[in-house]
């Protein structure tokens, strides 16, 4: 197929790359424009110099940019993707970012008689790399049935789980389990330490059991490091964050457990943090904790 995939960050870049070496037809467009060049010097297909350029004849346009302003400034206006694709093509936005801009962007899509899928996704630059995504997608069942088996170029599992917004409610319940976990995790770890067991065996031990995560068999070992330039940045985080609590406020929810991550998570920004992995709670943990008379 003829794919435009506008946004080429950590995740955009080798998802891009993964449809290329599927076998499709991809053009580009990165608002660094050297980082489209490099992407075409490795897979080859086409850069183009505006969101609109790079849409133009594609069957689909994927975006993978920052938050909703950007979605806005690579979809709208002269130069934007929606302006230059042709009826029956179909924009899917990998983009976390908030329900009501899925809501709006289905609405614009179909008054010009486009496709639109929100689709964010989870597994991180490591699941980017090895096309072991999983994608959680809002919009209508026939345009989800032309672009699920696209999609399976850079993800191990796709779902359609309801209504243009869906995807990104989902991501939203993805991230409030995220937070509750990580800190879990850093309390966890830091208790271990104050206590003077050796961490690494312990966790090795209860990872087996009903402890173990995602973040405890990909993460443990750098936090125990204090290794934290990787993976999903804070400041990212903390962004996610205000959506699922901008939208838990809309509809009379509490999330004390996600507001109290939230502000810890700001506490490791002011800590210069805001590029950390996630998992920097535990750098907050160690900053706030006193020796134990086990360590001593």
């Amino acid at each position: 197929m003829r794919l435009a995939f506008i946004g080429l960050g950590v995740m955009g870049y080798p998802m891009a790359g993964h449809l290329q070496r599927a076998g499709h037809e991809v053009c580009v467009y990165n608002r660094t424009g050297a980082k489209a060049r490099d992407w075409v010097a490795e897979y080859g297909g086409h850069c183009a110099d505006s969101p609109a350029d790079a849409a133009a004849g594609a069957e689909i346009c994927f975006l993978c940019v920052g938050n909703d302003d950007d979605v806005r400034s690579v979809v709208m206006g002269e130069s934007g993707a929606l302006a230059a694709m042709q009826p029956g093509a179909i924009i899917v936005d990998h983009t976390t970012a908030s329900a009501d801009l899925a809501r709006e962007l289905a609405l614009n899509a179909e008054e010009s008689a486009l496709g639109f899928l929100d689709a964010p996704v989870s597994g991180g630059q490591a699941g980017a790399q090895n096309g072991a995504l999983t994608v959680m997608v809002g919009g209508q069942r026939e345009h989800f049935a032309r672009v699920e088996p696209v999609m399976e170029a850079y993800a191990r599992c796709v779902r359609l789980l309801g209504p243009a917004g869906s995807g990104q409610l989902a991501k939203m319940v993805n991230q409030i389990c995220i937070a509750g976990i990580v800190q879990g995790l850093a309390e966890a770890l830091e208790f271990s330490e104050q206590t003077g067991l050796d961490s690494a065996a312990v966790v090795e031990v209860i990872s087996q059991g009903a402890a173990q995560s995602w973040q405890m068999d990909n993460r443990y070992q750098t936090m125990l490091a204090g290794e934290y330039e990787h993976g999903f940045a804070v400041d990212w985080m903390r962004k996610d964050l205000d959506m699922v609590l901008a939208e838990a406020d809309r509809l009379g929810l509490e999330l004390p457990v996600t507001e109290l991550v939230d502000g810890y998570y700001g506490e490791v920004q002011a800590m210069g943090g805001g590029r950390w992995d996630t998992s920097s709670l535990f750098a907050r943990m160690r900053a706030v904790s006193k020796p134990s008379s086990a360590q001593e």
